[in-house]
């Protein structure tokens, strides 16, 4: 009986951890996840003020500004699922893409102080993108295999702790490839 009890004890005590771990990854998901939309959100908000800046000299390509506005709409209001968050982002990038494009084809544009500093800011905030997303893929990582590995996998199935999705911003083609803007 005493050995009965000890090992009831040692199963509990190891449930217990086990649990709060699943706990500990589960909080550190959803602080990576937080981070993310906070760069998110700067991202967004820096982009009028891009394309506003760009319109005064091409004026003639309202119709790259009106995809930058529907890829920012799009991105700001995909909630829920990452995978499809993802998508909209990608939209957004590629959207990006051809401002710079056009920006390219007017030296003028590309000399003007602001539009090199919102140019540089909007880079800062692409990488703090990409380290936030690599932060919450990493914590995601740990927090899947700790749902899908044997004994954790008991503890994860008794209290519904489940696997989560990698956000990945480069699975769309589009987001991969060149943007040609031709006059």
């Amino acid at each position: 009986m005493k050995y009965f009890l000890i090992a009831l004890g040692v199963l509990i005590i190891w449930a217990v951890y086990v649990y709060n771990k699943f706990i500990s990854l589960r909080n550190r998901v959803e602080e990576a996840w937080a981070d993310i939309e906070v760069q998110l959100k700067r991202r967004y908000d820096l982009i009028p003020n891009l394309v506003n800046s760009v319109k005064g000299y091409a004026t003639h390509e309202s119709n790259v500004f009106e995809n930058v506005t529907k890829a920012r709409t799009a991105a700001m209001n995909a909630g829920g699922a990452t995978e499809a968050h993802a998508q909209a982002e990608n939209m957004l990038t590629s959207a990006l893409k051809s401002v710079f494009a056009i920006a390219e084809a007017y030296p003028d544009l590309k000399a003007n102080q602001n539009f090199l500093a919102l140019q540089q800011e909007l880079a800062d905030t692409e990488n703090k993108i990409q380290a936030a997303r690599r932060f919450y893929n990493t914590n995601v990582r740990d927090l899947n295999t700790g749902v899908e590995s044997f004994p954790g996998n008991i503890v994860a199935g008794m209290f519904s702790f489940n696997k989560k999705e990698f956000f990945d911003l480069a699975d769309n083609e589009a987001a991969q490839n060149p943007v040609e803007v031709k006059f």
